[in-house]
């Protein structure tokens, strides 16, 4: 698979707790000299991402990050920021525990809530795949589904492990088919990058590729 089409798949991510305006300005550049498909970073520096990239990357953000389990009315307030700061995408996480208690209405209304203030807005749902059964894991890509979600996503990247080539497998056979997928979370090579698109995945949270791509030359 050639790299540019990688990079375009992209979410190019720095989510870390002590990232700096610095480090975002740099991934931004990255993204746009390697047309990624967005960057993936904090909501605190997005109106400030915005000011500084115009429309040459698409910015998303990540919302009730990372347990979840934020009130479904702190969630919306937060998308609703996020978007008139400039956002271009949201990725935001479920309430496992809800999910894990079977309260399925309870996930299903909050994801639909969250779609409704993201308008046509790209919303990516966070699953946090190691924390659940597979049982659960199908049920998620029904609630996604139903919920008319634009994506059903692995992993936040900050809990016990992130993207696996089984859960992208188990995901294509299980969500309705305007639902896209992203693996995230530990993507450490190119390798995997490709194993992931190949399985279905279109879009990857990752900063690794990029990196990658740079210290290799390979562009």
């Amino acid at each position: 698979m050639d790299i540019k089409e990688i990079l375009n798949h992209c979410d190019h991510t720095l989510l870390k707790q002590e990232a700096t305006w610095d480090q975002i300005k740099e991934i931004a550049d990255d993204a746009i000299k390697y047309n990624t498909a967005s960057i993936c970073i904090p909501p605190c520096y997005i109106k400030r991402a915005k000011e500084y990239v115009g429309n040459k990357v698409q910015l998303c953000t990540v919302i009730g990050f990372p347990n979840g389990n934020m009130t479904t009315a702190t969630k919306v307030f937060e998308t609703k920021d996020a978007l008139e700061n400039g956002a271009d995408e949201i990725d935001m996480v479920i309430n496992i525990g809800e999910l894990r208690a079977k309260n399925y209405d309870y996930v299903l209304n909050e994801i639909k809530e969250i779609k409704a203030a993201c308008g046509d807005k790209i919303l990516k749902v966070i699953i946090e795949t190691c924390l659940l059964t597979d049982e659960e894991k199908i049920k998620m890509c029904e609630l996604v589904t139903e919920a008319k979600a634009d994506y059903i996503k692995t992993s936040t990247g900050f809990s016990t492990a992130g993207a696996t080539f089984d859960d992208i497998a188990l995901f294509a056979k299980h969500i309705g088919p305007d639902v896209k997928m992203k693996a995230a979370g530990g993507i450490g090579s190119i390798a995997d990058a490709e194993k992931f698109m190949e399985l279905g995945a279109d879009r990857l949270g990752t900063s690794r590729i990029v990196k990658i791509v740079k210290e290799e030359n390979l562009l």
